[in-house]
């Protein structure tokens, strides 16, 4: 009886307790604008071909939302880092701050042979399914994902390492 009193039982935790209160936490509204993310990105998922034209298009922006380490170890040429962390209001006000402009993104799991720079994640946890909700739920429509899993050695795209 006072180990089940203290939250100390078969479960090993205590049992989450969704009246906790956070204004700055929306687990409803995350899960309703995923949803949204979802459909919208059903029709903004693009082939090499399509990324690497767009791309060469003014005023589009390629996105790389990896860590910095992993971004300076490789990149598509003109692309632009802010890692997934860092995407807040204020970042994106400062670097994108045309939400009409159009965006391509891309991640580690566009990518295979060279696991240093572009390190495989499940599936259910790839960054562009992150980056692409969470540039959504900011408000940015204009949001193209590169869709392919590509040779990070014969892909069309220019990757580089940052020059130091």
């Amino acid at each position: 009886m006072l180990l089940a009193l203290l939250g100390i039982g078969a479960g090993g935790g205590a049992a989450a307790d969704s009246t906790i209160p956070n204004p700055r936490i929306d687990m409803q509204a995350y899960l309703k604008v995923a949803h949204e993310a979802a459909q919208h990105r059903e029709t903004h998922r693009v082939t090499e071909d399509q990324f690497l034209r767009m791309s060469r298009e003014p005023g589009t922006i390629v996105l790389d939302a990896r860590s910095k380490e992993k971004f300076d170890l490789l990149h598509i040429r003109g692309a632009i880092n802010i890692s997934f962390p860092d995407i807040a209001i204020e970042s994106l006000g400062r670097l994108l701050p045309d939400k009409n402009a159009r965006i391509l993104i891309y991640c580690n799991n566009n990518f295979v042979d060279d696991e240093a720079a572009f390190p495989s994640k499940m599936p259910a946890a790839s960054l562009n399914v992150s980056t692409y909700i969470s540039l959504f739920t900011y408000g940015y429509r204009n949001v193209y994902e590169l869709g392919p899993l590509l040779d990070a050695k014969k892909t069309k795209l220019t990757l580089e390492p940052t020059r130091r």
